[in-house]
């Protein structure tokens, strides 16, 4: 099979693009993603992995299709991981523990709904043991490593699900989140995590951690791909018994206030002045956004909040942890990790009675009401978590690292919130920072507008017209930069293009008299901290500046000083070649110029 370029960090809507202009099929992307799988099996990502064996049945399914059914496919050709306490029909479900696994007849309700849609599984992740941890290390098929530095944690429960996707080897992921399992990892590996309101996404076919507050969770790099998800696998079933119909559809409008803690979060680890610090750095632009869009910004108390995620760990919902697990505990103790036998045999303490249960359950209820009228048309925006470990130090103090990390997150499905992750710059290098918007379960459309307004106000467009290309030498450096490609354009017909006298050589664009035709460029998204690093290493006689599209639109883009390409009587200064007729740099290079 020929090899074709598939970006490093697939997104649905990168992938549609490519494969609408013929650039890549789906076989082409699978072929990627297995060579990545190898390469990165260091990291732990999978429990089954991808294979030719795996994704074959799905790509010839696929390919077999004609041109009505696939554009009766909003998922076609997407690949997608799927979390190992999810149910793949065919495929062993091992939750994270060999004695446990089972093969399954039947996909889960949102897997099937996926692949009803056109995407395609590439494997299942690997996971914290039974859906319980928040930091990635609680698992037999070895500790996942963060994608961006291997020493840290990546982030439980959906470890595998989250790495998969910011390593490249999935466009989006399927994770569970009970306690922050969907979040966590989001944040850690510089990705967007959504988790749905209870009830929004089928629960049949997933292990439960803790039914009555389990969610199926979407991992990916855009806030749209996990819109497109969620239009797929949203929506009432029957066969679950948490299924709830949302009978008004959610308003996309910027929320009426924007609420932010009134005490200092607590930061922690051997990063926590840097993550205060991009929390501080996080706060203005959220203050930002909400003036942009007429909105308050305020400070309230969350101590309440922090009282109620007490309740998840310290009381009744432990007991509905070993109701559903406690047997298979019981009779396999030593096929259990000891840290999570000991968090599920705390849910069978002999003190716990029915009382606790009933007490416990109106404590839980009065949170939702009060959060039902704090978060009516409003978002409350927290640090998704206030720092982050080694593995090392996981591994040596297990249950205060894990406490820790689920610190702003075990609140929000108690209090039957929908929560929404996003990147916020970083901590310091290899440390991604993230913040979770949350509103009430009614208030989806909100809090994804707020997020989506506070992620915009962070990214760039820019066109590279030279060696920044696909395939040419500086391409590397924007993968580095973790710029996400976006499509092929064409300038404005205002443009003229140079061959500068530099090794290797480099394109010079300038804006001058009307051309017959625009110069080729291709446009990627990156945010403004990379495209700030990608501007600082650009030498003269290059620089940026806003360049106008075929469409109207512009871009940040190259471009060259116009002393350094004509004199001043408008001919081309010696040494440097006129290519604009040519229409683009790939052009001149393929013509071995």
């Amino acid at each position: 099979m020929e090899n074709k370029f598939v970006p490093e960090h697939l997104t649905i809507a990168g992938l549609r693009r490519a494969y609408a202009n013929g650039g890549l099929s789906p076989r082409d992307v699978a072929s990627a993603i297995i060579d990545r799988a190898g390469e990165s099996a260091s990291y732990n990502v999978w429990i089954v992995a991808p294979d030719w064996d795996f994704v074959n049945p799905y790509l010839e399914a696929l390919e077999n299709m004609g041109d009505d059914e696939r554009a009766q496919k909003p998922l076609w050709g997407i690949p997608f991981a799927v979390k190992d306490n999810i149910d793949l029909a065919g495929v062993p479900t091992t939750a994270g523990c060999p004695a446990y696994a089972y093969t399954p007849d039947c996909s889960a309700t949102v897997v099937a709904k996926l692949i009803d849609a056109g995407a395609f599984p590439v494997g299942k992740t690997n996971l914290d043991q039974f859906a319980t941890g928040l930091v990635g290390t609680r698992s037999p098929y070895g500790e996942c490593n963060n994608a961006f530095d291997p020493a840290l944690i990546s982030g439980g429960s959906s470890s595998g699900s989250a790495v998969a996707v910011a390593l490249g080897m999935a466009a989006f992921s399927l994770g569970t989140d009970t306690a922050g399992s969907g979040r966590v990892p989001a944040a850690l590996n510089g990705l967007v995590g959504f988790k749905p309101p209870l009830g929004s996404w089928s629960t049949t076919g997933v292990v439960p951690a803790c039914a009555s507050l389990d969610c199926v969770t979407v991992f990916a790099r855009t806030l749209d791909d996990c819109e497109t998800v969620d239009a797929v696998a949203s929506g009432p079933d029957e066969t679950c018994a948490w299924s709830r119909k949302f009978d008004c559809p959610s308003v996309d409008t910027f929320p009426r206030t924007v609420y932010v803690p009134c005490d200092e979060p607590r930061f922690y680890g051997d990063f926590a002045e840097e993550y205060r610090a991009a929390w501080h750095r996080a706060l203005v632009r959220l203050e930002d956004a909400a003036r942009a869009n007429g909105a308050r910004f305020e400070r309230v108390d969350t101590q309440w909040l922090s009282d109620i995620a007490s309740i998840l760990y310290d009381g009744a919902w432990v007991a509905e942890r070993w109701s559903d697990l406690g047997p298979f505990v019981a009779e396999h103790a030593d096929d259990v990790f000891p840290v999570t036998r000991t968090i599920l045999e705390s849910g069978n303490r002999p003190d716990l009675s029915a009382a606790d249960a009933f007490a416990a359950y109106h404590t839980v209820s009065s949170a939702r009401a009060r959060a039902r009228a704090l978060l009516f048309d409003a978002v409350l925006v927290m640090p998704t978590a206030g720092g982050t470990f080694t593995r090392d130090e996981v591994r040596a103090d297990p249950i205060r690292t894990n406490s820790l990390m689920g610190l702003y997150t075990n609140h929000c499905n108690l209090c039957d919130l929908v929560a929404v992750d996003v990147p916020a710059g970083e901590a310091s290098a290899k440390h991604p920072f993230g913040i979770t918007f949350f509103s009430s379960s009614a208030s989806q459309g909100v809090l994804l507008s707020a997020a989506r307004a506070f992620s915009e106000s962070n990214e760039v467009t820019v066109a590279v017209c030279g060696q920044h290309m696909r395939g040419f030498a500086l391409h590397p450096q924007l993968e580095d930069l973790g710029a996400e490609f976006l499509g092929k354009a064409t300038t404005a017909p205002v443009y003229r293009l140079f061959a500068l006298p530099t090794d290797p050589v480099k394109p010079g664009l300038l804006r001058g008299a009307q051309a017959e035709t625009g110069i080729d460029v291709e446009l990627y998204r990156m945010s403004v901290a990379s495209f700030g690093a990608l501007v600082s290493s650009v030498p003269a006689p290059l620089g940026f500046g806003s360049v106008e599209l075929e469409d109207g639109s512009c871009a940040n883009g190259f471009l060259v000083e116009a002393c350094a390409v004509v004199d001043d009587k408008g001919a081309v200064v010696p040494g440097v070649r006129e290519i604009t007729q040519l229409g683009s740099f790939t052009t001149f290079m393929d013509a071995g110029c």
